[in-house]
């Protein structure tokens, strides 16, 4: 039984990205997912594996620790679903090569994912940047 389109991007939100389980991330991610990364002036296309975004989800987890993820927003259509949320953290540990201040920061961002026979295929993210950067001042 393939999962829907809204369950696999529901679980991957719930357990992976919100740094509850990221070593499940071979449940919810293909075995390369491409990875869209939209700042403002720049875009890169990255290859995610499971395991290279459980190690990215740790990270968050050192720069942020252990924050708080709430998906405002999760709207489905076909293969693909469209995602928001905030998160709730501290700067824990170094983030853009700024030391740890222990002040709470918060993080909003957005990403559109493509499911495919129950596994996330692709995505396209967007992260506040300038919100961040200003936090971190």
């Amino acid at each position: 039984m393939t999962r829907s389109t809204e369950a696999t991007i529901r679980g991957f939100l719930d357990e992976v990205r919100s740094g509850r389980s990221p070593q499940r991330a071979p449940e919810f991610l293909a075995p390369v997912v491409l990875a869209h990364q939209m700042r403002a002036g720049a875009r890169e296309t990255l290859e995610r594996t499971p395991a290279n975004y459980a190690e990215h989800v740790e990270e968050m987890i050192e720069m942020f620790g252990a924050f708080a993820f709430t998906v405002d927003e999760l709207l489905i259509d076909g293969d693909r679903g469209y995602a928001r949320w905030v998160q709730h953290g501290h700067h824990a540990g170094l983030i853009d090569g700024r030391e740890p201040t222990g002040r709470p920061i918060e993080t909003l961002g957005s990403a559109v994912y493509r499911v495919h026979e129950g596994m996330i295929v692709e995505y396209w993210i967007q992260q506040d940047a300038a919100g961040l950067a200003a936090q971190l001042e």
